[in-house]
């Protein structure tokens, strides 16, 4: 398989991973999270979550890294 197709093949997983634990884990409502409303307008910035989520990738290239 070509190294495209590897790399595609990684963030499809990826992807899902990260699609799994919003859905399941209610992941974007963390506490932590920025959310400001004001009359009809809403500002949410999922702060904690970037956070988390950003751990999360990192260990996951951390482990494909060191695996290929």
């Amino acid at each position: 398989m070509s190294g495209i197709g590897k790399l595609l093949m990684i963030l499809g997983a990826v992807v899902f991973v990260v699609g799994f634990l919003i859905y399941f884990f209610k992941l974007g409502k963390l506490p932590g999270d920025i959310v400001i409303k004001k009359g009809n307008t809403t500002f949410y910035f999922p702060i904690v979550t970037s956070i988390l989520v950003s751990i999360i990738l990192s260990l996951i290239f951390f482990f494909v890294g060191r695996w290929k």
